[in-house]
């Protein structure tokens, strides 16, 4: 199945596997999940199903409290998954989607927002060397060096790596392992980091590339 889950980073921890293998894991939160629109390609010209999670949220407009209150849904954050044709089409507004539509051992793929840190340089920023830490650099320990060419082109080229606001923008990790599942709880342990900060909404979709356990 091609749908996925809007997930609430929860924190990182470790779980040991049946061979006492330590694995460093981050638990990921969906519940609250309900299906808030089906989409076809009669009316809209594809397959999709737009899910929502539920949150309290004091900053909703008029026209998203009239789309909730229309659909008889608590109102939440939306994401949107297209649909194979593969996929079953029995989906109804409201039906609660949990943990169960992943299996352990799934590989997905995490859409999320990375922490913002501000101004940084080149070396925090982009992994940039260090110059010479001796009496014969005048304070330039840490800066970028030689940015630009001679009079041709006589410019900066568009993209170059300097310094500037790191973080806080929106990555995907993909083909990370399922390890461990709570369905009860609807909380799902995945393998390696994912982006954000705890408390942060994720996005998750079975992985686009195939990728062997």
């Amino acid at each position: 199945m091609s749908i996925g889950l809007i997930g609430k980073k929860s924190g990182m921890s470790r779980l040991f596997l049946e061979d006492g293998e330590s694995v460093p894991v981050t638990a990921v939160s969906v519940c609250g999940n309900f299906i808030a629109d089906v989409k076809t390609v009669e009316k809209n010209g594809y397959n999709a199903i737009v899910i929502s999670k539920t949150h309290k949220s004091n900053n909703l407009r008029k026209s998203q409290k009239e789309f909730f209150k229309k659909i008889n849904v608590e109102p939440g954050s939306l994401a949107e998954f297209k649909l194979e044709e593969s996929d079953e089409n029995n989906f109804e507004i409201g039906n609660h989607l949990t943990a169960e539509i992943f299996e352990v051992g799934q590989f997905v793929d995490i859409t999320g927002t990375s922490k913002g840190k501000g101004y940084a340089g080149v070396i925090k920023r982009h992994n940039f060397a260090m110059q010479d830490a001796t009496h014969g650099n005048s304070l330039a320990h840490r800066a970028h060096g030689s940015i630009g060419q001679c009079q041709t082109p006589g410019r900066v080229w568009k993209g170059k790596k300097m310094s500037g606001h790191m973080g806080n923008v929106q990555k995907t990790v993909q083909s990370l392992k399922i390890v461990d599942m709570d369905v009860e709880n609807n909380v799902i342990y995945i393998k390696g980091s994912v982006p954000g900060f705890n408390g942060s909404e994720l996005k998750i979709k079975p992985s686009i590339k195939s990728k062997s356990s």
